[in-house]
């Protein structure tokens, strides 16, 4: 938690954030001051980069426009991140009230007439016309940027979109709030260790541990992931089984939380801004500079996707069913929602006599964490290593240190892992500095990895699901994707990408969480140091394509959530109020799902993906399937060359990785592989077969 203590005018940690970052000094009451005068600073800039004089260069133009809200930025990016991971009221607060003056300044920078003009006048130069590639897409990008942000609009359309761009900071901020404190609302205390059948034992030992740190008796269960997910998997009372599922998927759904009337609000607010703009709807105005370019051209690959996955969709879900009535006999009743994980398990562990669970204890944090950076040791040629003394937010957050080959600082991370009543759910990655060319190479990059892993438990370590290892998997690709980048322009640098682009090198890490090769560096039982046995891999490796179509059709079915609400339903509630809109997402939804939804499945009013931003992965959702196109196709090169090969790491790492955006990314992809992207590896890793090749 952050201390609360009378902030110092002259001693403000958020007015200067540079690394080692002061997370020990910056308090709530340092909010509203450092970003006042962060504000006035970047207004003056704004003014005399608009009305300057004489020559327009590429350093007083575009380098001047990247540097003006630099500090603001950094200082924005380091509260929000506290307000995610270490919230109180006194910070949710003052971020809550800095937020409108922000966006109001962001928004005002590309409608701002003398910038617009300065840019334009550059653009007319000799000297722009001589940029190298990189500058030259740098200035590209900001002019299309600037267009896309109103810079052509008149006043009254200018006045309109910065009032929009707020109303989105605002209720996106506010979402994001309430999904964290419903979710904090809710409890199952279970009195009968008898109801908890089926449980993993870790699981009811650690709701048992709940229970006990909130002075209760019996058995605590709560909607963070590490809780709810095995009750949903392996609990044998259904009553249990339906009521977690029911609260989770209810979230925000009336009461002190709700978020119907935000969502429906978020969407017409955007929907007036892609009007506003010049663009049919709010996805073709967000992918305009993406690699799907238009709504129907993303609409068109989730289409295609779910064509080739409806079969097999069917023919899982038949066989579950038919698997229950094998157990259960001919009576049995058809799948419930809250069912399908539970009988799933029970079909895989008969099927391939697997279960994820047995799996956990050679998943021990600590390994998973030294197995990683041995990997990309191997494929990188960088080093990770502790690094201390740096301050955090938590005693729990842990920090490391990366360097290149020749022992040069490539920068530092934080690793926040495991879950805290403060912080909201998920995993995500977070860049807080960007290095920039120096005379002897390059200032180091901060970055972040946060996730809501299983958390230890009494005097064992934190032993983690197969799934929560991929999840630090991806969410380091993320961050070596930042501190690996080599690009002089900081607003083309790492992640800086296009959306449907970005979860490459994420997705790819993932990979390595399959092949034995890799895991033998880290999957160590954790008191005996033993490996996986040979039989169990063998048989985690069968069920790896077990209802692949239904976690193939769980995604499409988001993403065309994301399309419908973004591109064909009415904007605003009809008289049905929140039922309609909870409806129509439903309707959405069914033909994704593998069990009839219930009335009041109202996911959509907990999706943050889409609604936790002003922007996020609203329009862009299909992005996930969209790069598990690239990265099961991309990783075809690694098992053909040997999973360690140091030649294709280092053609990765330099032609993607250090590249960030600097180039076009199919470009990119295509100088990687040699060929544009097939969809095949990606069907075939699956388990979904076609029957004709093609590319897209």
């Amino acid at each position: 938690m952050l201390p609360r203590m009378a902030a110092q005018s002259d001693d403000n940690p958020l007015l200067t954030i540079e690394h080692p970052i002061a997370f020990d000094r910056i308090r709530a009451e340092h909010v509203e001051p450092a970003i006042e005068a962060l504000l006035e600073e970047g207004r003056h800039r704004l003014e005399a980069l608009a009305t300057g004089n004489g020559p327009r260069t590429y350093e007083n133009t575009l380098g001047a426009l990247e540097s003006m809200t630099e500090r603001l930025s950094r200082a924005m990016g380091v509260i929000g991140h506290l307000e995610s991971v270490a919230t109180s009221p006194e910070l949710r607060a003052a971020y809550n009230a800095v937020q409108p003056p922000v966006s109001a300044f962001f928004s005002s920078i590309p409608m701002s007439e003398g910038l617009w003009r300065a840019l334009l006048a550059f653009a007319d130069t000799d000297e722009a016309k001589r940029l190298d590639p990189t500058r030259a897409r740098h200035l590209a990008r900001t002019l299309d940027s600037f267009r896309r942000e109103g810079a052509e609009l008149d006043e009254a359309g200018k006045k309109r979109l910065s009032e929009l761009n707020v109303a989105l900071a605002e209720a996106t901020t506010k979402f994001s709030q309430n999904v964290l404190d419903a979710t904090n609302a809710f409890e199952l205390i279970v009195e009968e260790r008898a109801r908890l059948e089926g449980l993993p034992e870790r699981a009811v030992a650690a709701a048992r541990h709940s229970a006990q740190s909130k002075g209760r008796s019996g058995y605590r269960f709560t909607l963070q992931a590490p809780s709810f997910v095995p009750v949903l998997n392996h609990a044998h009372d259904a009553a249990i089984r339906e009521q977690v599922y029911r609260a989770l998927n209810t979230r925000a759904l009336g009461g002190d939380h709700d978020n119907c009337t935000l969502v429906d609000r978020i969407l017409a607010l955007r929907q007036e801004k892609a009007e506003l703009l010049g663009y049919d709807n709010f996805v073709d105005l967000v992918l305009a500079d993406r690699m799907a370019r238009t709504g129907d051209k993303a609409r068109a690959f989730v289409a295609g996707l779910r064509a080739k996955s409806e079969e097999a969709f069917k023919s899982e879900n038949d066989e579950l069913m038919s698997f229950r009535r094998s157990l259960e006999g001919e009576g049995a009743p058809p799948l419930e929602p809250w069912d399908v994980g539970y009988y799933a398990e029970l079909q895989r562990k008969a099927k391939y006599d697997f279960d994820e669970e047995v799996l956990r204890p050679y998943f021990p944090v600590d390994r998973v964490f030294e197995g990683m950076f041995d990997l990309v040791h191997k494929l990188y040629g960088i080093a990770v290593e502790e690094a201390t003394g740096l301050p955090v937010w938590d005693a729990s957050v842990r920090t490391y240190r990366i360097k290149d080959r020749d022992g040069a600082e490539l920068g530092v991370f934080y690793a926040d892992l495991f879950p805290r009543e403060t912080k909201r759910d998920g995993a995500w990655m977070n860049d807080f500095l960007t290095g920039e060319p120096e005379v002897n190479g390059w200032t180091p990059h901060v970055g972040l990895i946060c996730g809501n892993l299983t958390p230890p438990l009494g005097g064992s370590p934190a032993l983690l699901g197969h799934r929560e290892v991929e999840t630090v998997f991806h969410e380091f690709g993320h961050l070596l994707h930042h501190m690996l980048s080599r690009v002089s322009v900081k607003a083309l640098s790492g992640t800086n990408v296009a959306w449907d682009f970005v979860e490459l090198p994420s997705q790819i890490m993932e990979n390595f969480c399959w092949e034995r090769a890799s895991l033998d560096l880290f999957a160590r039982q954790h008191e005996t140091g033993e490996p996986i046995p040979e039989s169990l891999f063998e048989r985690m490796s069968r069920a790896r394509t077990y209802r692949g179509a239904n976690m193939m059709m769980r995604q499409l079915g988001f993403a065309s959530l994301d399309l419908a609400l973004h591109m064909d339903r009415p904007q605003r509630l009809e008289a049905g109020g929140c039922e309609d809109l909870v409806a129509y997402a439903r309707t959405v939804m069914q033909p994704f799902a593998s069990a009839p939804l219930r009335d009041d499945y109202a996911m959509v009013l907990s999706f943050g993906h889409l609604f936790s931003h002003s922007v996020g992965y609203a329009g862009g959702y299909y992005s996930y399937k969209w790069a598990e196109v690239l990265d099961a196709d991309a990783f075809s090169r690694f098992r053909e060359a040997g999973l360690f090969s140091p030649e294709v790491g280092g053609e990765f790492r330099h032609k993607i990785l250090e590249k960030g955006d600097s180039r076009d990314p199919m470009e990119l992809f295509v100088d990687f592989m040699g060929r544009r992207p097939d969809e095949a590896p990606l069907l075939e890793r699956s388990g979904i077969h076609r029957t004709e090749p093609g590319t897209r």
